[in-house]
This record gives structure tokens, C-alpha cells and sequence, in this order.
């Protein structure tokens, strides 16, 4: 199934009128014609079935002719708060594959060791996008603004608050911690691990120390871990 995203199509929408790249992919690449049924959805839970009206490359507009909701495929709520990496791509990397596995927000969070300050969030909500698309994903991971760690921990935040760090310190794995867990938030530090003073401040703020194994992973892979982990013991 080819699936379509579009954000401003609702339940009470009659017709959608897609844009020219959107429009030349279609009728171009995909060879539809007039009368041709697409897959549609909004990210917000929903599947619309949509007959195309006009075939143009320029400006395909279809009719909706069925809505359905589509329930969410894992019953938890997952937030991972991560360091961005230093490169663009590894972070790409994660985003991609936790859409795949199953994930429903993320926040880039700057911290002491951070050696990337500015997160390009456009290029990013791109990515997640078409990793729901391809995986066949009714439900848009929320992308939130980067905020500063000590802001983001401060936040009063509902449900199991994890963090993960290298230092040698009394940690439970992750397998245990979050069994059966409705909604949980875990923290992700950049290649410099988070600082004592982090680890700290995160512990005085209700966040619990996790392991996630015995070896020392890099921040992509640890977080991509930790969503894999969840998505195991949740089912």
C-alpha cells in the first residue's frame, strides 16, 4: 500500500487538492489516473480513502470517499529526550527507525557534553514523516523545540522518568524498570555521556538511572535500544 500524509485533512474533509511536487509524484512516478483510489492519513490516527477527481502533474485533487480511525499499533507512550549527534545523518538514522519500531515523541534536549547546539527541525519532521509512510503508520511522532537539559527535567512530566548514563553508579536495566508501563520518558545523552552534575539533577528531579546493557553504545544506538526495549516487554 502506497500511503499519502497530509496534515490538514480531517474527518469533515470533502476534498483535498495536493500540491505540484506531491501532484507530479502521483501522476508521474506513480502512474495514477482519474478514478484511482489513494491511501491517505493525517498523522493523527486516521486512514481517509481518497478517488482522484482531476489527474493533472500540476494540481491532482481527489474526493474523499471513506474516513477511518486506525488504532495506535502499541499501547505505551513513548518519550525519548536525546542529545543531538554531531552528525546530522546519525540522528536521521534514529528517528527513522523509532518511527518504524513505534515511538510518539521526541525532544532534542542540549546538554553540558552536546557537541551540536542547533537541530535543523524542518529536515527532521521530514524524516519521521516518511518513516511513518513507509511503515505503514497511522500516528505522527511529535518532534518538540530543542530546549535546554536542566529546563527540560524540570518540567513536570506524568509517568516513568528514566535516565541513561555510563557512569559507574547503582542502575537498573531497562528490561525491569519500565514492565507494563503506560507512559514513559527516558533521557539520552550525547557522545560525552551526560555530566555528573546532570546525572545529579536528573535523580533529585525523580528520574530513575537505567542501564541498557554492558556494552558502551553511542547515542543513536542507545536510544534506538531503548525504543526496541520498550516495544519487546510492552507487547
Amino acid at each position: 500500500m502506497q500511503l499519502f500524509y497530509n496534515t490538514d485533512i480531517s474527518n469533515k474533509t470533502s476534498q483535498i487538492t495536493f500540491d505540484k511536487i506531491e501532484s507530479k509524484h502521483i501522476v508521474r512516478v506513480l502512474r495514477k489516473e482519474e478514478g484511482d483510489v489513494l491511501k491517505i492519513t493525517n498523522g493523527k490516527g486516521y486512514l481517509f480513502d481518497a478517488e482522484i477527481l482531476v489527474a493533472s502533474d500540476k494540481k491532482c485533487i481527489a474526493t474523499i470517499i471513506n474516513a477511518a480511525t486506525k488504532q495506535k499499533q502499541w499501547n505505551y507512550h513513548l518519550h525519548i529526550a536525546i542529545a543531538p549527534t554531531k552528525n546530522n545523518d546519525r540522528i536521521e538514522w534514529f528517528l527513522e527507525k523509532a518511527t518504524e519500531i513505534g515511538i510518539d515523541e521526541i525532544t532534542p534536549i542540549i546538554c553540558h557534553n552536546s557537541e551540536r547546539r542547533v537541530v535543523k527541525k524542518e529536515r527532521l519532521e521530514k524524516i519521521i514523516q516518511s518513516a511513518m509512510k513507509q511503515s505503514l503508520k497511522f500516528t505522527l511522532p511529535k518532534l518538540n523545540d530543542s530546549i535546554k537539559f536542566n529546563d527540560f527535567i524540570a518540567q513536570d512530566i506524568e509517568g516513568l522518568k528514566c535516565i541513561a548514563h555510563c557512569e559507574d553508579l547503582e542502575k537498573n536495566l531497562l528490561k525491569n524498570v519500565a514492565k507494563k508501563t503506560d507512559k514513559i520518558t527516558i533521557l539520552i545523552g550525547p557522545e560525552g555521556d551526560f555530566s555528573l552534575n546532570e546525572i545529579n539533577k536528573a535523580l533529585e528531579n525523580k528520574y530513575q538511572p537505567i542501564s541498557l546493557g554492558e556494552s558502551r553504545l553511542r547515542t543513536e544506538t542507545a536510544a534506538l535500544v531503548a525504543v526496541h526495549t520498550v516495544a519487546l516487554i510492552q507487547e
